[in-house]
């Protein structure tokens, strides 16, 4: 995992490190000074504009540039205050202006064709939310300093602040109570599986689909399996309990009162999936509601499941009743009919709020896809792009969330590590026409790659 801090968070670090700010100033010039040589291929005889404010950001800026200069860089130091409109041609750019605490409008000056390598966040980007007013920096690179923050990794700032280098400059950043997902936890938190396991050790039962939307619950219950579940029950409130899947049992439900059919049929499994394509009738959302504190495995609560539950407080009522864990994975509409509004910029306190209201672990999706118990840990997955924004992948998600649950894993893991899985799946495929049945085959490829000796 990589630690992300917010702002302010990274400020209270900062004021607790026992070593003197010009020491971590010295240790941030450095890792800046290496960056910099790194993207120009050397240091002597280059040109290096570097823009420096007033803060911590330029004291960094500057203690850059004069590591630079001692290797034979020619250095052109500009104050960010009084910046020209257009900066001179250069080998590179070094944004030093304003860091992760600033806020308004930022000017940037006109790099022309040089690259530009940011100090901690571009310029004028939002360190928390990542908004950036149209003439903030576009930096080709960035080097931040101790954790990631926020804003390099939601909204606009994904894109301002390119690759992403953090450096450690000795600050404690063990209070973080965020962290970006990385393929090293893969192996890191799935269990490995015990060579006289067998299918129930992690069996995985789906409640899903209606008349015109079985692919959804196809594509759930496939997900599950080619995600580690041992073995998958599929039911189909009102259809025969045949699937297209051999290695996925049907299992026979009534079309209305099917919860009380259902908590008895899942009892031996590990995980529940409810919603995928499950249906919007007021019969449906009295049976999903009826279900949820009678099933005492832990269930993921998706799509037409979380229609059932209707306002955030309403679904606190509800979940609150519960004894394992759930986790809710809405999109931006669903969220919006949870808490009446849509998510703002910050997005993570907008799912750490709802996990709280709730007492459910919470999977925002998104382009980064934010997760978050209710006591406010959260987990991130920045592997997905556009390639997922097409029909019945989210059902795929909502299956490779159960199987992890299946095999063990607590509630905020499962849901962080599925949410990067499903992302790299996802980027396996076509950059255009990638479906959501493309992903099944690419989920174990994902799996043993990363769980790889």
């Amino acid at each position: 995992m990589q630690p992300i801090v917010t702002p302010a968070e990274m400020k209270a670090i900062d004021e607790a490190a026992p070593e003197p700010v010009g020491v971590l100033v010295e240790r941030a010039g450095a890792a800046v000074a290496r960056e910099a040589l790194r993207m120009m291929g050397g240091g002597y005889g280059r040109r290096v504009v570097v823009v420096a404010g007033k803060g911590n950001n330029g004291a960094d800026g500057r203690a850059a540039a004069a590591r630079l200069a001692r290797r034979g860089v020619r250095i052109h130091l500009v104050d960010a205050a009084f910046a020209p409109e257009a900066l001179l041609p250069c080998d590179l750019v070094i944004d030093a202006a304003y860091g992760t605490g600033f806020g308004g409008e930022y000017r940037s000056p006109d790099p022309g064709d040089s690259p530009v390598l940011a100090v901690d966040i571009p310029s004028g980007v939002d360190g928390l939310t990542g908004e950036a007013g149209e003439e903030a920096v576009w930096a080709d690179r960035t080097v931040t300093l101790a954790a990631l923050k926020p804003g390099l990794l939601l909204g606009e700032g994904c894109d301002r602040s390119g690759p992403v280098t953090v450096a450690d400059i000795g600050l404690d950043v063990s209070s973080a109570r965020a962290a970006r997902v990385e393929k090293a936890d893969v192996a890191a938190w799935l269990p490995p599986r015990a060579r006289e396991s067998h299918k129930w050790k992690s069996a995985v039962y789906v409640v899903a689909g209606s008349e015109g939307m079985a692919g959804a619950a196809h594509l759930c219950a496939r997900a599950a399996m080619r995600a580690g579940a041992g073995t998958v029950r599929l039911a189909i409130p009102g259809a025969p309990p045949e699937t297209p899947f051999l290695e996925v049992v049907g299992r026979t439900v009534p079309a209305t009162g099917w919860d009380a059919d259902v908590v008895d049929d899942a009892a031996r499994a590990r995980a529940l999936v409810v919603g995928p394509g499950l249906s919007r009738t007021d019969s449906t959302a009295e049976a999903v509601r009826s279900l949820l504190p009678k099933a005492r495995v832990a269930v993921v609560l998706d799509a037409d499941g979380l229609f059932a539950l209707g306002s955030a407080g309403a679904a606190g009522d509800v979940l609150r009743q519960r004894s394992a864990p759930t986790v809710l994975t809405p999109h931006d509409g669903e969220f919006k009919r949870l808490m009446g509004r849509p998510p703002g910029p910050d997005r993570l306190a907008d799912t750490r709020d709802l996990a709280e209201r709730t007492g459910a672990t919470v999977l925002l999706k998104g382009s980064t896809t934010v997760v978050a118990d209710p006591d406010g840990a959260s987990l991130w997955s920045t592997e997905a792009d556009a390639r997922l924004a097409s029909a019945g992948t989210g059902d795929v998600l909502a299956g490779v969330i159960a199987a992890f649950l299946a095999q063990g894993l607590p509630a905020l893991r499962a849901a962080g590590l599925a949410a990067y899985v499903h992302g790299a799946a996802a980027n396996r495929g076509w950059r255009r026409g990638l479906v959501a049945g493309d992903l099944l085959d690419a989920l174990p490829a994902v799996l043993d790659e990363a769980e790889a000796p």
